[in-house]
């Protein structure tokens, strides 16, 4: 009788035990499945946020670039993705001789081209402007080497480029080119630049646009940004090297040039 006590005592609450384990094994699985939703939702909106805020400071602030090709060789390699600081002539700043500077060249260096497909146009831009694709048709890297006001000037008898009478040693122009093989002598507009490749003899720049409506020279403010930044590859990480080459070129006359220069 005891025996079958015990056994009336004990099967309700050995009931009650596994009601309440399964019970709560399903509690758990419910909330398991209803927390799924929320952690992917939550996964998109931080992955959008990342994305805008990617964009948004590559429109305002620091833009990658890929390099396409080999114009600005040494100082620039085919792959390497730039940084581009595009604060650096916002607030009353300029170009300067010697700064590697993107630019648009569009109306000095290409035609205006028609708009094509405005959705792959948006994809390309945003691929574009996060460095995961080659810059548009119409951007350009060179150095500036003539800024408004500037008679650059190409060779002297020795064979150097000049800027406002004064030599220029370009240490950085690719090893074995001459400063051009083509002889030039400009005058730069104001508000324009002159602008070259480092890799001379493979860059197609101010002076294969002499004949052009703008004469070669980019205005001013179709300038994207500064070239500050090397990002990648990994072993290639520095700031792009600057130049003292243009430090004792004086500043243009203020009268302006004499009659032999052109623009």
């Amino acid at each position: 009788m005891d025996t079958e006590a015990q056994h009336t005592e004990r099967d309700p609450s050995s009931h009650a035990d596994s009601s309440g384990t399964e019970e709560g094994s399903r509690s758990a699985r419910v909330s398991d499945d209803s927390g799924r939703g929320p952690s992917w939702r939550r996964t998109g909106l931080v992955g959008g946020a990342c994305v805008a805020f990617l964009l948004l400071l590559s429109h305002f602030v620091i833009q990658p670039f890929l390099i396409p090709s080999g114009s600005m060789e040494p100082t620039l390699q085919v792959g390497d993705r730039i940084l581009v600081n595009k604060l650096a002539y916002r607030f009353g700043n300029e170009p300067a001789r010697g700064d590697v500077v993107v630019f648009d060249g569009t109306g000095s260096f290409v035609d205006e081209q028609p708009r094509g497909n405005p959705v792959t146009g948006l994809l390309h831009d945003g691929a574009a402007a996060l460095g995961l694709a080659e810059p548009d048709e119409t951007d350009f890297v060179k150095r500036v080497v003539g800024v408004g006001g500037d008679r650059v000037v190409c060779c002297d008898k020795d064979g150097r480029l000049t800027v406002n009478g004064v030599p220029v040693q370009e240490r950085y122009v690719m090893l074995g080119d001459q400063p051009s093989i083509v002889p030039f002598d400009i005058v730069v507009p104001q508000d324009r630049l002159w602008v070259m490749g480092d890799h001379r003899s493979q860059s197609s720049d101010s002076r294969d646009h002499l004949g052009s409506a703008g004469g070669g020279m980019v205005p001013v403010d179709k300038v994207v940004g500064r070239a500050d930044w090397i990002a990648w590859p990994f072993g290639r990480w520095s700031t792009v090297p600057g130049t003292d080459a243009f430090h004792a070129v004086p500043a243009p006359p203020a009268g302006g040039h004499g009659a032999g220069a052109h623009g």
